[in-house]
């Protein structure tokens, strides 16, 4: 280990600089403060106007920092601010933790901590790097996904891993459900990585990481592309599972059209014979009713008052379990199937515009 030793008498209170900016980010900033870290800053986004009423509000990091009356520092461009990165700097942080800050660090940010930067990603390393790789995950039908606490590089999540760890992805879980359960991992395996590297000390970037013996990504990687309007359209021509996996991945943005109305489908679950054993006992009643891509894509075979909507696909059917029409609240059955006034032979799709709505 090149005469390295390491000191057992040393603090594992470390002087932590966050960078964080959505809810994702919260339980990671709340779990060092309680593991006795001292954050001397928190970097967020500027605040921004949300909602329909268009106001200026703080992001979550923001106002979990002020609640534990934490420094905020809020630069609209990291790279190009030269007085924020002096101020960070003065801080004089051991470490940086990155949890969904939103921007690129530039390299002499990087460079400023003495035990570097370090990024809570919620995917398994190079499996998704980039902005979504939960929604991604689920899109492309992953079985699981994890957290990897990753030293950052100048590469977008290039950077060698330290520890992760796998879950599994529910069939029926969303990517807020799943988001949830990963930030509470990301949380626990950032408080497991500070003593190590606290423990592998200061110095050059390759004798840090030799020490900490991390583990370099491979090839090949998957980009999380940013997702854009289009991509939350339902095509009812795809099978059951793509479509599933799209308003599941999309929660809780998927959308078709009613009656020349947008349509959020909240909600699904395939009805598929070889899933059956992971889908509600509701839903498992259903699977072998009808016959695979015997109907018109998106028709409504069966209005079920205690379920839902049963809409035909290229293959097996999928049930509607909760939607939300244009102008009106999130409705599942029976009040759903009420509200629309749905019938089976209809037609869900088609003949309107279906960009991405606010209901």
């Amino acid at each position: 280990m090149g005469g390295w030793v390491v000191d057992h008498r040393r603090s594992l209170t470390l002087r932590i600089l966050f960078w964080g900016t959505p809810a994702y980010a919260v339980p990671t900033l709340t779990a060092l403060v309680e593991a006795g870290h001292c954050i001397v800053g928190v970097v967020t986004q500027p605040d921004r106007r949300r909602g329909r009423g268009k106001q200026l509000m703080p992001s979550p990091v923001k106002a979990r920092a002020l609640e534990l009356n934490l420094p905020v520092f809020t630069p609209e461009r990291i790279k190009s601010d030269q007085a924020c990165k002096d101020q960070l700097a003065a801080l004089a942080a051991d470490a940086s933790v990155v949890v969904a800050f939103g921007q690129i660090l530039p390299k002499d940010v990087l460079e400023q901590p003495p035990l570097g930067c370090w990024n809570g990603h919620g995917s398994l390393l190079p499996r998704w790097r980039g902005a979504g790789p939960i929604q991604w995950s689920i899109l492309e039908g992953d079985a699981e996904t994890g957290v990897g606490v990753m030293a950052m590089e100048e590469g977008l999540d290039t950077g060698p891993v330290l520890i992760e760890e796998r879950i599994p992805i529910g069939l029926l879980e969303t990517a807020h459900d799943l988001g949830q359960r990963l930030s509470q991992l990301t949380a626990t395996l950032m408080v497991n990585a500070m003593p190590l590297i606290e423990a592998a000390g200061p110095g050059s970037e390759p004798e840090r990481m030799k020490r900490l013996k991390v583990r370099n990504q491979s090839e090949p990687s998957s980009y999380a592309r940013m997702l854009n309007k289009d991509d939350f359209v339902l095509d009812w021509s795809s099978s059951a599972l793509a479509i599933h996996r799209k308003v599941m991945g999309l929660f809780p943005g998927a959308v078709t059209t009613w009656r020349g109305k947008r349509l959020k489908i909240i909600r699904t679950e395939p009805l598929i014979t070889r899933l059956q054993d992971q889908l509600s006992a509701e839903a498992r009643s259903l699977v072998g009713r009808w016959d695979t891509g015997a109907h018109p894509a998106g028709k409504i075979l069966q209005c079920i008052d205690d379920l839902g909507l049963v809409v035909s696909s290229s293959g097996c059917p999928l049930l509607i379990r909760e939607a939300q029409l244009e102008g009106k609240s999130r409705s599942t059955a029976p009040a759903l199937i009420q509200q629309l006034g749905a019938r089976a032979g209809d037609q869900l799709g088609g003949g309107a515009n279906t960009t991405q709505s606010s209901v």
